[in-house]
């Protein structure tokens, strides 16, 4: 790692960031728009059909969010002028070789040119179908790395992975890599070119029956990414196909510097470009704002376990940050960024902003009237869990079969429906159990180390922040995450 200026490493620098149209992409583009207008170019790959299409996205949904307004207020009506001279918008999908660029000139224009690499393309759905997963988490990963080694002037390969590869693993989870073929539970045999088999054996199967939909075909492929996942240790198919990714990379790096960074669970935005914006459902977000819409009869989880969050314009602070340090160094490093060592918060920290938010802020219905909230109960437990829910839904919809029985099935659609919205739940809660239970913490040694390294310039240290201690979880829950999530996402 070397010490140097962050701006002067950006300045100049050719960038491809893959999953460019995503909630983090698009906060670290405009970080770098904003601090470095010297960038000399950000190619940004984005699904779509053409490179027109592309650019729409890119426009659509990133520079007309609230997002850009701080480079829109800077830049007036140059706007468009300044992003097209940094901006390059590409059509491509990182499931296909060269990254399904299909320009020809355009590729040899970035094998010559591109000097960082940074992935952030995934499937973030803890319930997505194994084969969608796969291609996208770990071969997807593979074909950037094949990319980026095609790259003459490569100075660094960014992945953004997870913090949660380590499962459900209790304790302190250090800054390791994990190695082609290790299981988090032993057990032997873990192959991607095995689980891509399995994934075609699958989807042959399922393509012969006659009686496969479209719905019972996503059903199945999703039920075998967790039973796989499962096999091998891991509780979804998200964590283990992202775990699998980093593998491939650890595997492959050979010269390249390779810098995989571990967030945490990704929150609004705590300084810039402004506080308090984020985009799309967190699950903390979901929970929050059900209660507050009075929609949340009960919380689950175990109110004294820390729950490891980190602001999204810290994780991206820390992305630029990673690039100067690591820039011709060859070798692997991991880095945590979130907050369970640092500066824990703990769930009962969450459900207390949450009441005293709404209570100060109601939710005004469609009507006009304020939803008056009230301190939800806590299920500490999965036992817990599973009374109350026995007692509250199984119970009822029992006695609903016996009635539909016993009337000639007259209630059968309410009884289906009834039943497939608790099996929906109780998939859900499955899925989030070793987050809300969670017994881990996330070592941020090297995070630690590479904060301290950024904090020597200290111009360069109040523009890229990424220290959770300096945040107040209680303020930031109800000033700044609350509003925002509220302003942002669900209204």
């Amino acid at each position: 790692m070397e010490s140097g200026s962050i701006l002067d490493f950006i300045d100049n620098k050719t960038i491809l960031v893959t999953g460019a149209t995503g909630f983090l992409a698009k906060i670290f583009v405009e970080k770098i728009l904003r601090v470095q207008p010297n960038v000399k170019k950000l190619y940004l790959l984005v699904r779509a059909t053409d490179d027109k299409s592309a650019m729409q996205r890119f426009n659509t949904e990133a520079v007309a969010k609230d997002l850009f307004k701080t480079l829109k207020e800077k830049y007036g009506t140059n706007l468009q002028s300044f992003l097209s001279e940094k901006v390059t918008p590409i059509a491509g999908d990182i499931t296909y070789e060269n990254l399904g660029i299909k320009d020809s000139n355009l590729i040899q224009e970035m094998w010559k040119s591109v000097d960082v690499v940074v992935n952030v393309a995934a499937t973030t759905n803890f319930d997505e179908r194994y084969d969608i997963a796969l291609a996208l988490n770990t071969f997807g990963a593979r074909n950037v790395y094949n990319f980026a080694a095609k790259c003459v002037k490569i100075k660094l390969l960014l992945h953004v992975s997870t913090a949660y590869v380590s499962g459900e693993t209790p304790g302190l989870i250090l800054e390791s890599p994990y190695r082609l073929g290790d299981a988090l539970n032993g057990v032997d045999g873990l192959d991607i070119n095995v689980e891509k088999k399995i994934i075609e054996e699958k989807l042959k199967e399922l393509s012969a029956d006659e009686t496969s939909t479209d719905k019972s075909i996503t059903l199945a492929m999703k039920d075998l990414g967790i039973e796989r996942a499962n096999k091998f240790g891991w509780p979804n198919t998200y964590v283990f196909t992202k775990a699998l990714g980093e593998m491939v990379l650890g595997h492959l790096k050979g010269d390249m510097p390779l810098v995989i960074l571990r967030p945490t669970i990704i929150l609004s935005t705590y300084k810039e470009p402004f506080p308090g914006w984020i985009e799309g459902i967190r699950t903390i977000d979901s929970l929050a704002v059900g209660y507050g819409k009075g929609r949340l009869a009960c919380f689950l989880g175990d109110p004294e376990s820390t729950i490891d969050v980190i602001p999204a314009d810290m994780v991206a602070n820390a992305m630029i940050a990673t690039m100067a340090a690591h820039a011709n160094q060859p070798g692997e490093t991991i880095y945590h960024v979130g907050s369970s060592v640092s500066n824990p918060l703990k769930y009962k920290g969450i459900q207390k902003s949450g009441y005293n938010y709404f209570s100060k802020n109601p939710w005004i219905n469609k009507d006009g009237t304020p939803v008056i909230v009230s301190e939800v109960k806590v299920l500490s437990s999965m036992d817990s869990f599973r009374r109350y829910f026995n007692l509250r839904y199984l119970l009822p919809l029992q006695g609903l079969q016996v009635v539909n029985s016993a009337l000639c099935h007259a209630f059968s659609g309410t009884y289906s429906d009834l039943k497939r919205k608790i099996n929906f739940v109780l998939r859900v809660v499955e899925l989030y159990k070793p987050y809300l239970f969670s017994k881990s913490f996330y070592d941020d040694m090297n995070t630690e180390k590479l904060r301290q390294l950024v904090k020597e310039n200290e111009v360069e240290a109040n523009i890229f922040y990424f220290d959770p201690k300096t945040i107040d979880w209680e303020d930031y829950f109800l000033h700044t995450h609350l509003p925002g999530a509220v302003k942002h996402v669900f209204k």
